[in-house]
């Protein structure tokens, strides 16, 4: 008999080829989103446009705290929580109520079913690197490791021990994967990526904080995909697992890439280092690799040109 998987935000980025991938593998696919306005509603449209011409995908186009999912949790057999209000420098100011709504209450409402679905054999909730503030060296899942220094951080990391009580109290089936710096076709289009690749194609300049020197462990799209599948097979419930890329690269490196790519150079403005955004972030991926067979196969020079081939193929949904 066929198993069914509920992917929450499964118009976004990561959502959208998390459920392609659960398609492929004869796993039917309930889609939640609310298509919020945090970038273009036809980005995200663009993104479960193959999702809709196959009959095993259906998609509930509602805000999770006002619906009833009562239904589709007690026959369902995975929870991929992906839904959140992401970005680390929109959280400042008075737009952290989204924040605290989108990622903390739908979490816990989420979790409320889940504790009394009958048919629930895993929930995996994307956590971010976000919550291990400003560190050197790698990061490591270690509870004493977390102190975030973005309103983002902050809610990803109540996220993570509001799922933590729930674990404890009621033996949900948890895993939690902090991601790492996710790029690849159908990013997000405020993320640093699609913003240098399509103002570079248009022959404008990009925007680079600092000197371009910080550091951050990317990770190529499939890679996560891989990690989030093999995640529904980890026995201990409440497990925290990094998510990254394999070696480090720098915002500077990447453009020289890219560069590369559109063969011509990509003039840079540089801007002062935002608040909340953090100089280096590297995994340590000694936990994935031993509970979820995690080895990332796709390299950040063969990652930024595919994304840069998806751009080129799609530059009429993105208007910068």
């Amino acid at each position: 008999m066929m198993k069914t998987a509920i992917v929450t935000g499964v118009a976004g980025f990561i959502g959208s080829s998390l459920a392609e991938r659960l398609l492929k593998n004869k796993i039917r696919v309930i889609g939640i989103d609310s298509f919020t306005k945090y970038y273009p509603k036809k980005i995200k449209q663009n993104n479960i446009k193959l999702l809709r011409k196959n009959g095993n995908f259906s998609l509930i186009t509602k805000d999770i705290l006002n619906t009833d999912l009562k239904q589709i949790f007690n026959k369902s057999n995975f929870l991929f929580h992906l839904a959140a209000q992401p970005g680390v420098r929109a959280s400042w100011g008075k737009d952290f109520g989204d924040y605290s709504r989108n990622n903390i209450q739908v979490t816990q409402r989420l979790l409320e079913y889940a504790k009394n679905s009958k048919t629930l054999k895993k929930i995996v909730l994307a956590s971010s690197s976000s919550v291990y503030g400003i560190q050197n060296g790698k990061m490591k899942e270690s509870s004493t490791n977390t102190e975030p220094v973005s309103p983002y951080g902050v809610s990803k990391l109540a996220v993570e021990h509001l799922a933590k009580a729930y674990v404890k109290n009621f033996e949900l089936p948890v895993v939690m994967l902090r991601y790492f710096t996710v790029y690849g076709p159908k990013q997000r289009p405020d993320m640093a990526f699609m913003k240098f690749i399509m103002r570079s194609l248009r022959k404008k300049p990009i925007t680079v904080y600092g000197n371009g020197n910080q550091k951050r462990s990317f990770t190529y799209i499939d890679d996560i995909i891989d990690a989030t599948i093999s995640s529904i097979n980890v026995s201990k419930n409440g497990e925290i697992i990094n998510v990254g890329g394999g070696q480090i690269s720098s915002i500077k490196k990447n453009v020289e890439i890219l560069s590369n790519l559109l063969g011509h150079e990509i003039k840079i403005i540089h801007e002062d280092f935002p608040n909340g955004d953090v100089n280096r972030t590297e995994a340590d991926t000694t936990k994935a690799k031993k509970l979820i067979g995690f080895k990332p196969k796709i390299s950040i020079k063969d990652g930024l040109e595919y994304q840069y081939e998806f751009v080129k193929k799609n530059k009429e949904l993105y208007n910068f």
